[in-house]
């Protein structure tokens, strides 16, 4: 639970910047605090089975930060996305790379800051769902790309 409670701190330092809009938001100047068990969760309904619970931001519109469950065995093809994000990887194990055979695994407390329009394969290995923090420099979206011609 410790290392649990650690995480989700460092998850916080980077998202800073966006605390500090949610933050500057109340007027009565009070931290923004959310237990894990009061997060709700909002189905992705392009991405069967993805839950997100919004902490900050519009991922529609712009920038954001989230916590993100993936259900285990998840593969995302080939993709990239408009504006830089940011992984916190809370629990289970998150793999992500240039293609398939480049990907690496990523575990609890792991960080992974992936550029815009960077073209990637990603997703959650079998056992568990993973369970991420994310930040967003601006909207989330999903842009499919064709993979290469066999040989190329």
């Amino acid at each position: 639970m410790k290392i649990l409670l650690m995480i989700v701190a460092g998850a916080c330092v980077l998202a800073s910047s966006f605390a500090q809009e949610t933050v500057s938001e109340h007027k009565d100047k009070m931290p923004f605090m959310v237990s894990f068990t009061d997060l709700k969760w909002i189905p992705v309904p392009e991405r069967k089975g993805m839950q997100f619970a919004l902490l900050s931001g519009d991922p529609k519109t712009g920038a954001y930060t989230q916590i993100r469950k993936v259900p285990a065995g998840t593969d995302n093809p080939l993709h990239s996305h408009s504006s830089e994000i940011t992984n916190v990887i809370i629990s289970g194990t998150w793999y992500t790379g240039v293609n398939s055979t480049a990907a690496k695994d990523f575990g609890p407390g792991s960080v992974v800051t992936m550029p815009a329009d960077w073209i990637h394969v990603s997703g959650c290995r079998s056992g568990s769902e993973c369970v991420l923090y994310q930040q967003g420099k601006g909207k989330f979206d999903f842009k499919p790309v064709a993979a290469p011609a066999p040989g190329k």
